[in-house]
């Protein structure tokens, strides 16, 4: 093994990971659990939950993920500036947004009909009793009219401060189209923009060189309270969700790209590695954002005109992993409550699902409130939902990191038919050099 292999920020990643699972659950055992303890482990307590877990460990990682958090802005606004800016023909913009609203939907169908007929096979709800007093308390989801209104900022400073990712993707474009049409004074604020786009690039290498430490705060942290006792009878559900999320990214995602590209899937896969890494990290299909961006545009050779915006987009309303948790879990939750499900029901399960990931686009915890509509749709109690909070947690990160191999994936098809991709790109080694800095040396 070479030492630019050894050394690759991929790796660098795996083992921070492992490492955090490890010492994690290492802390996990140290920590007293119960009174009945045969030595006073109150120093174990104190140093191990008190200094490391909720110290050392939950400041780094917090501020790994804050750190992420605080390029998504900048980053997004920026770079569909200069993307729009970069379009010859500003019609093109439409064309794009319905292809990539399109793939969105229609992936997000796919995975859920995946998931209900594996739900159906498997059956994970067998043998489940419902817990005595498990409640979920539904927020309300606002409607399709609401969220298209709600697109459009009374105060766009308001929607930066706020992470309103809606908001900033219609005010940049708005934004990119007026400096395109501005002449000699646009074009001086275009080349402004494109060496901010750059210098931010660079910041999120820098936080990327970063990663394996953030990552290894956020697994720690994790672990100690993961406790596989919370699974129990959970652990078929368990499985059977996350062998419908895996068969979604490494089947469905490279069939599609294949069939509408010709591109090579197990390239695409490779080249994905580590954005997904980030995305299993934090959590955060929005967290994520910068590094995705930085593997469309650096890694799979997609034009910044397509990737600003499919990015973005596709983090705020790709639902992949969540529509493949509310099939699964619906065919659950009916089978804990003895309630058979029609034909006419899994239909209606389907379309409220597709349609719901854009209706409750940007909504806080929103793979919840797109459940509770569901099994409000087909009658199911919304309670149910309980039962599976418990196991959500680890299900969440893997849901996390499908979603932004969907939005690569979408970026990769809409760039090849719109002409703005490099292939050469594409198909080229994945240089780990370009993700590394010398931070003793900040300059060539």
């Amino acid at each position: 093994m070479n030492k630019e292999s050894a050394n690759s920020l991929t790796r660098r990643i795996v083992i921070g990971m492992l490492a955090g699972i490890s010492l994690g659950w290492i802390f996990q055992w140290l920590l007293p659990t119960n009174g009945d303890l045969l030595i006073p482990l109150g120093f174990f307590d104190f140093a191990v939950r008190g200094f490391f877990v909720d110290g050392l460990f939950e400041i780094g990682g917090q501020i790994f993920v804050t750190s992420l958090k605080m390029l998504v802005v900048p980053l997004v606004f920026v770079s569909i500036i200069c993307g729009t800016c970069s379009l010859t023909d500003t019609s093109k913009l439409g064309r794009i947004g319905g292809r990539a609203i399109a793939l969105y939907l229609l992936t997000t169908a796919i995975a859920i009909t995946i998931a209900i007929g594996a739900g159906l096979l498997f059956n994970p709800g067998e043998g489940v009793n419902m817990a005595a007093g498990t409640t979920f308390a539904a927020t309300e989801a606002p409607s399709l009219t609401q969220v298209i209104i709600d697109m459009f900022p009374s105060n766009p400073f308001d929607a930066f401060a706020k992470g309103n990712m809606l908001q900033i993707i219609v005010f940049a474009l708005l934004f990119g189209i007026a400096i395109a049409l501005a002449g000699d004074a646009g074009e001086r604020i275009a080349k402004q923009f494109e060496d901010f786009n750059e210098v931010i690039m660079r910041l999120v290498v820098i936080l990327m060189n970063l990663a394996p430490y953030g990552v290894f705060c956020l697994m720690t942290t994790l672990f100690v309270d993961l406790s596989l006792s919370d699974f129990g009878s959970l652990i078929k559900y368990f499985f059977v969700v996350f062998g419908v999320l895996v068969v979604h990214a490494l089947v469905t995602y490279p069939v599609i790209l294949k069939v509408l590209t010709g591109l090579n899937p197990i390239i695409f896969i490779k080249k994905m590695r580590t954005t997904a890494l980030f995305a299993f990290s934090t959590a955060s299909s929005n967290a994520t954002i910068p590094s995705t961006m930085n593997t469309a545009t650096k890694k799979l050779g997609v034009h910044n005109s397509i990737a600003s915006f499919t990015v973005p987009m596709g983090a705020t309303i790709n639902m992949d992993g969540t529509a493949i948790m509310q099939g699964v879990a619906t065919v659950f939750i009916a089978q804990v409550f003895n309630v058979d499900l029609t034909i006419t029901d899994f239909l209606m399960v389907i379309l409220t699902a597709t349609l719901a990931s854009i209706g409750t686009a940007g909504v806080p915890g929103v793979g919840l409130i797109m459940l509770a509509m569901v099994l409000a749709q087909v009658g199911l109690p919304v309670e149910g939902i309980g039962l599976i909070i418990g196991v959500d947690r680890l299900l969440d990160m893997v849901r996390t990191a499908v979603n932004i191999t969907g939005d690569s994936m979408v970026t990769l098809v809409v760039g090849k038919s719109e002409g703005q991709f490099d292939e050469t790109i594409y198909n080229s080694a994945d240089d780990t050099s370009r993700d590394r800095i010398d931070f003793h040396h900040l300059k060539d």
